[in-house]
């Protein structure tokens, strides 16, 4: 399995944000590295096909693909739950989903409403339902955002193991140590 972007242009306006980008990612992490408002963004929504390229192809609607956006997009009158159980719907299945939660540090959050979680809890709670959700390749924009260390490598681990059957495409601005090789894409 391969996701394959060839020549892919993207403009808003008179700004070319992106510009004859091109690369191949397999099962395995391939990292989108840049600073802020280099088109990280951009590129992950026209994979996951929010976007239309201005010229360029791109084979990802062969996929079918699960996102973590720069916006965590929770139900905050729903508890982690409940917010599992709506977006996967019949594929929820509560001992995986428990695992993963206690796995992130949310094992204890009960029924408390998303809208009393910190901002660190809500993200891991995003990446908990990405990661949950029957995919073959996995969109992160920015994941580890509001994460202190511990809690970074939790992630780490979960997405990395996500990472032995799926193509990821993590975007970051930021250095991470990234236990394994990676394919690294800087736009």
């Amino acid at each position: 399995m391969e996701l394959r972007v060839e020549h892919l242009c993207k403009r808003y306006g008179e700004n070319a944000v992106l510009d004859d980008i091109s690369f191949t990612a397999r099962i395995g992490v391939t990292r989108l590295l840049g600073p802020s408002g280099i088109g990280k963004t951009t590129l992950l929504r026209v994979l996951l096909g929010l976007e239309t390229p201005d010229s360029g192809t791109v084979n990802g609607d062969k996929f079918r693909w699960t996102a973590v956006f720069q916006e965590n997009r929770l139900l905050e009158g729903l508890d982690a739950e409940g917010n599992l159980r709506f977006v996967l719907g019949a594929n929820y299945n509560a001992a995986a989903a428990q695992a993963l939660l206690e796995e992130l540090g949310l094992g204890d959050v009960g029924k408390k409403k998303v809208r009393d979680y910190s901002g660190g809890m809500q993200r891991r709670l995003a990446l908990a339902r990405a990661l949950l959700a029957p995919s073959d390749a996995l969109a992160l924009d920015e994941p580890f955002t509001g994460l202190d260390a511990e809690n970074r490598e939790a992630a780490m681990r979960a997405i990395l193991r996500a990472a032995e059957t799926k193509i990821v495409i993590l975007s970051t601005h930021e250095e991470l140590p990234i236990p394994v090789l990676c394919q690294i894409i800087e736009l």
